[in-house]
């Protein structure tokens, strides 16, 4: 019997979309598709992917209110902020897209007499890309783009709580031109993803999600010899050193920690703050944080709206109460969110004082409006605490002193180094991570070389 996916609407709890988990014949067809889509696609110029890729961006930016709209009831984003998505989605694409000549041409070595020697990178086949739901569109392009400029053909398993998002892709790509195979959506189980993972047509997983999330992939490509990108969990830092801007500080990490109602891999859930600001700083941020207002995500006026999934807030709230029974102090009353309440995914932001890394809530991953400051004395206090995590996505330095930042952030293991910012990614930059964070790499020319393979071309000339 057919298993039916369903996105359960964070809004009021309502079926917002369902779709029937893909047959074992469709996922095949869909993966010889691809598969003879690509034999033909790799020999394309790189000009052309270009042209195709171009005209889907095209496509895809021409209703950011649709998008919006659909965020809104499939994963609670308040519409107000719905558009930033689009506007990310075609900035990555089109930056990708315009450093592909530069991330795919010919690698030469030094010249030698009777020789002909370069390095060119080769693409894998098919590329299987599993996104999730916080950042549906942005996740997805990372590893989309890239991947069909490169050569490849890309199925698509979104997650069951952004169904459409996928969809949408995909029909941007019809309208491109794209030809039948290149870019294709499946609705899988999980079951169905491992087994897509362990097929013979699929030469490299692009998956982003949970740290067990991460480990099941790598246990479906189990003795496959294929490539895994990983971009898994955080639980990212944020020094605020004596000589920040504070206002601007105070801004942008109370920005940091709640956009999204906290639901960012890179978003800022740990706060260490010199002893010389830490009082201001605090008052700062809860005087912003209390500023939100909670509620429904498809009113204009919202600018927090509900968690994913009920289940999700519960976990949250749990942090916050070992949290505070072990000492901690929550400094914002939820009851001055009307929307806040037990068993709902309509959750107010929360700021913790007297935290320490004894608590969960400044160890383990939230995904939530919620984030713990602590009082440092000195930046090496600092950075010993911002590496004692198991996770390493980003970190960031507000400072006066750019030098201080280069110096300090050398020091802390981390993907990406922010300072006097947060929660962003440049495609011109590499977007990576250390420890259960993750491995491989997407976005600027490195990212390139993770969806290609380098092949070794020695000709020598017979006279």
């Amino acid at each position: 019997m057919t298993e039916i996916l369903k996105c359960i609407s964070p809004v009021d709890g309502s079926v917002y979309a369902e779709r029937p988990a893909a047959g074992e014949a469709e996922i095949q067809a869909a993966l010889d598709r691809a598969t003879a889509c690509q034999e033909l696609w790799r020999e394309m110029p790189v000009a052309d992917r270009a042209a195709v890729c171009s005209r889907m961006v095209d496509a895809f930016v021409q209703d950011p209110d649709a998008v919006a709209g659909e965020l809104a009831w499939q994963m609670g984003r308040p519409v107000r902020y719905g558009a930033g998505e689009v506007r990310g989605f075609e900035e990555r694409a089109r930056h990708m897209i315009a450093i592909a000549d530069e991330a795919l041409a010919d690698r030469a070595v030094a010249a030698k007499e009777g020789f002909t020697r370069f390095i060119r990178r080769m693409p894998l086949g098919v590329v299987f890309v599993v996104a999730p739901w916080n950042y549906p569109y942005l996740t997805a392009v990372n590893a989309i783009v890239p991947a069909i400029m490169a050569g490849n053909a890309v199925v698509l398993k979104h997650a069951t709580q952004t169904p459409l998002c996928g969809e949408r892709i995909a029909r941007a790509f019809r309208a491109a031109g794209a030809p039948d195979g290149l870019f294709q959506v499946l609705h899988l189980t999980h079951d169905q993803t491992a087994r897509v993972v362990a097929a013979p047509e699929v030469d490299f997983v692009a998956f982003t999600g949970s740290v067990p999330g991460g480990a099941a992939m790598e246990r479906a490509a189990a003795g496959r010899f294929i490539g895994l990108g990983l971009e898994l969990g955080g639980k990212d830092p944020a020094y605020v050193r004596a000589d920040a801007n504070l206002p601007h500080a105070i801004e942008n990490v109370t920005d940091g920690a709640f956009f999204n109602s906290g639901q960012s891999c890179c978003g800022i859930e740990r706060v260490y703050v010199h002893e010389a600001v830490y009082d201001d700083f605090v008052q700062g941020m809860v005087d912003l944080a209390r500023q939100y207002v909670l509620g429904d995500p498809l009113d204009t006026g919202t600018t927090l709206g509900p968690m994913v999934r009920t289940r999700a807030a519960d976990f949250v709230r749990g942090q916050i109460a070992e949290a505070v029974a072990a000492g901690a102090t929550a400094l914002i009353d939820p009851k001055a969110f009307p929307r806040d309440a037990a068993g709902s995914p309509y959750m107010a932001p929360q700021v913790l004082t007297g935290v320490d890394h004894s608590m969960r809530v400044m160890t383990e991953e939230s995904f939530g409006p919620v984030v713990g400051v602590m009082k440092v004395k000195s930046d090496d206090a600092a950075v010993a605490l911002m590496n004692d995590s198991d996770f390493g996505l980003t970190a960031s330095i507000w400072t006066a002193d750019e030098g201080a930042a280069l110096a300090l952030g050398a020091r802390v293991e981390t993907g990406t180094l922010f300072m006097n910012r947060a929660d962003y990614l440049d495609p011109a930059l590499a977007w990576t991570g250390v420890k259960n964070s993750g491995r491989g790499c997407t976005l600027s020319v490195l990212g390139y070389d993770h969806l290609t393979r380098p092949m070794s071309f020695h000709l020598r000339t017979l006279v």
